[in-house]
């Protein structure tokens, strides 16, 4: 084939979107990353002494911060200076409604499933914070095991 056609050929099959195209396809808004602070001594304090006394836990880092697991599925975690945990459908309802709870946002607008921030009054009484970790606990034993992942 002559060079001028394979040149040709080329232009057919390539992929790339022509500049007009790229131009007219909406550009992604840019994220920023958010920035993360780091939890006071008194927020690692209670959530050590709230998982304490629950049995079967793994200890792991999760964000950068303090985490909890049961059977391979995070339970627990502690986020900035705030804790969350995961709950039933049931438990999350109660949780917003009784004692201010709300559903758990890493980021702005990114809401993790099944876990509930729990306000900081909660956190600092003892007896509630560890009553709530162990419904989450409840719940957490009801979900399939997960096996560790093969690196």
């Amino acid at each position: 084939m002559p060079p001028h056609k394979r040149t040709a050929a080329k232009k057919a099959v390539s992929k790339k979107p022509t500049a007009k195209k790229r131009a007219a396809e909406p550009k992604r808004a840019v994220r920023k990353m958010p920035v993360f602070s780091k939890p006071t001594a008194k927020t690692l304090d209670a959530f050590a002494r709230a998982i304490d006394g629950l049995a079967g836990l793994e200890h792991r880092t999760m964000f950068g911060y303090p985490s909890v697991f049961l059977n391979g599925n995070m339970l627990a975690c502690v986020f900035q200076d705030r804790i969350m945990v995961r709950l039933s459908e049931a438990d999350r309802a109660a949780a917003i409604a009784t004692v201010g709870g709300r559903p758990f946002e890493p980021s702005p607008g990114r809401a993790m499933k099944e876990y509930i921030e729990l306000p900081s009054r909660v956190a600092d009484d003892p007896s509630q914070l560890n009553s709530w970790l162990q419904r989450g606990r409840g719940y957490v034993h009801t979900l399939p095991k997960k096996s560790k992942a093969k690196r």
